[in-house]
């Protein structure tokens, strides 16, 4: 297995999408300011009743991205509470994560296709760390980081598509 397209799709993209939430939610401070309510409010705004709020939305992106590299690799990642009660909390949070993921290289994913990554509610079932990487955690971030930009979106914060995407690597 190429490990540095394993780095590059695990490690790069959390990074760059943990990334594009901190300025999505710099968006939503500014929203929330111009419009004169509490960025709280929004905590605990979701899409539909039986959906997490944002709150654990943003917490569970994080909590994919650093453990699905911590799984993939055989490392220990860090423990976060889920105590968050407010954006400055929430962007600690995030930044800690993108801290965690700077500390791979690509060498890290050797042993990604032998390892065996299981989850208590798989009943003894596992996945290859590669099959765990682009079957479970890829679509599991992105999932919750859409999520999290929709509610935002759905509560008037002005943001796009641009947003989301963040910095493209253009070529000339």
């Amino acid at each position: 297995m190429n490990e540095s397209i394993i780095f590059e799709i695990s490690v790069k993209s959390f990074q760059k999408g943990l990334g594009n939430l901190l300025k999505i939610l710099e968006k939503a401070e500014l929203h929330a300011e111009t419009k004169k309510f509490a960025f709280e409010n929004l905590l605990n705004a979701r899409l539909f009743p039986d959906q997490f709020p944002l709150t654990k939305q943003i917490q569970i992106a994080c909590d994919t991205a650093k453990l699905c590299v911590s799984r993939i690799s055989g490392k220990e990642a860090p423990k976060h509470d889920d105590t968050e009660s407010n954006v400055s909390e929430l962007k600690v949070r995030i930044q800690s994560v993108i801290q965690y993921l700077e500390t791979y290289k690509e060498s890290d994913f050797k042993t990604v296709s032998e390892i065996k990554v299981s989850q208590p509610r798989w009943e003894g079932k596992y996945l290859t760390g590669f099959e765990y990487l682009t079957h479970h955690a890829i679509p599991n971030f992105y999932f919750h980081l859409t999520t999290a930009y929709s509610i935002l979106r759905h509560n008037g914060v002005e943001i796009g598509k641009k947003d989301y995407l963040g910095e493209m690597p253009f070529k000339i």
